[in-house]
């Protein structure tokens, strides 16, 4: 299977998707852990990849999105973005409505805890 391939069957059978340097339990990059974390007290259930383990997945999810870093985030098959953007949506709250409309549980309390300890 192509990299491509398994990226795009990662992302069609799992609805949180998170490529990223490291894994969610130890991550290597502090924006990847920045996203892992924000996913991990909001207690979003997600796939993680990590793409310093195969080189050829690091290169195909930078061509699958056209998007040149890492971390990336996909919520339903979508390619949502990368730390800044998802720092962004979890401070406006756009990233709660996100997975509102997309049905992905997640813990609203933990979501509003970050804002309030952020403004």
């Amino acid at each position: 299977m192509s990299a491509i391939e398994q990226i795009k069957q990662d992302i069609a059978s799992n609805d949180v998707v998170l490529y990223m340097k490291g894994t969610k339990e130890m991550p290597q990059c502090g924006f990847s852990s920045r996203v892992a974390g924000v996913l991990n007290f909001m207690g979003v259930t997600y796939k993680d990849v990590n793409v310093l383990a195969d080189a050829e997945i690091r290169q195909g999810i930078k061509d699958f999105s056209d998007w040149p870093t890492i971390p990336q985030l996909y919520v339903k098959g979508e390619f949502v973005g990368g730390c800044d953007i998802v720092t962004e949506m979890t401070l406006s709250g756009e990233l709660d409505q996100l997975f509102e409309d997309k049905g992905v549980a997640y813990n609203k309390e933990a979501a509003e805890q970050i804002r309030a300890a952020n403004a």
